[in-house]
């Protein structure tokens, strides 16, 4: 991984944990992120006319990255349902490093140094590790875990399915604008259907930060889209879940939240192993 492709998923990273910290104080999730896609999906109808229409060979991977991504936010509702956010989420992205690593590795066909399997580890396990400073309660609800997990397999899912995908297209910009323009329309069905009404006058509090987070999001996915056609899934899969060390920072500036020893261990941990990363060969 290049120095330039690295940076540019680090700042993917924090673009990713500023979005989710806009959707982490809303009140209503939901309806906040049907805004997001809404704001998503009006950019991509701006750009589309300007970028390549993709190849028939590349909207298999369109259609069943907008199926995954759908699977994705409907599991990780279910998971914050069951589980509290600070037992999920870690959970979630640390654990979608791994499957990236294994698939790419066995399905994909790219190949991992040693050092660099060391960094992948280091990193996935310092952020799930996030998930136990606040005590092993959370690990014994097992609907929590399970929808966690879920949504760490759809994570890595869609991970790699957009990986092959902006690779077949004629660019990383033609598949992320084209994604974008139908991504967002189950998830923006599924707030009308459970909050039909309320939809509008929820809206009225959430387009705001809604659509703020939609500009942030998509600006950071259209990085990791770019960088997956530049170094392997793996690596940029790992460095892009360094997100949770920047939304442990944000929580702590500006959430009030605390950073006691635990937290920083797994900070630590995570850092070593993108140390490792961008010392690897």
């Amino acid at each position: 991984m290049t120095t330039t492709v690295f940076a540019m998923v680090i700042a993917a990273a924090f673009l990713h944990a500023a979005w989710n910290a806009l959707v982490k104080v809303n009140a209503d999730r939901l309806v906040l992120v049907a805004v997001m896609m809404v704001s998503e999906a009006v950019i991509a109808i701006l750009v589309v006319p300007f970028v390549a229409f993709p190849p028939p060979e590349v909207w298999p991977y369109i259609w069943a990255s907008t199926v995954l991504h759908t699977a994705y936010f409907v599991f990780l509702i279910m998971a914050y349902r069951y589980g509290d956010l600070s037992h999920v989420y870690p959970v979630a992205r640390g654990s979608s490093p791994l499957i990236v690593a294994v698939v790419s590795v066995l399905a994909v066909g790219e190949i991992l140094g040693r050092q660099e399997v060391l960094s992948v580890a280091l990193i996935a396990f310092g952020i799930m590790s996030l998930t136990l400073t606040r005590g092993v309660s959370g690990l014994r609800e097992p609907k929590a875990m399970f929808f966690a997990l879920g949504t760490g397999v759809f994570i890595a899912a869609y991970t790699v399915v957009d990986g092959l995908g902006a690779r077949l297209a004629d660019s990383a910009h033609s598949y992320v604008f084209w994604l974008n323009l139908f991504d967002g329309i189950p998830i923006i069905a599924f707030a009308l259907y459970f909050r039909g009404g309320q939809v509008i006058a929820h809206t009225r509090a959430a387009w705001k930060p809604g659509a703020l987070a939609g500009v942030v999001s998509l600006l950071a996915y259209w990085i990791v889209i770019w960088a997956m056609t530049q170094a392997p899934l793996a690596l940029v899969s790992a460095v892009r879940e360094t997100s949770m060390v920047f939304a442990v920072l944000i929580g702590v500036v500006f959430l009030n939240e605390r950073l006691n020893l635990a937290r920083l261990a797994s900070v630590s941990l995570t850092l070593i192993g993108v140390v490792i990363l961008r010392a690897s060969k």
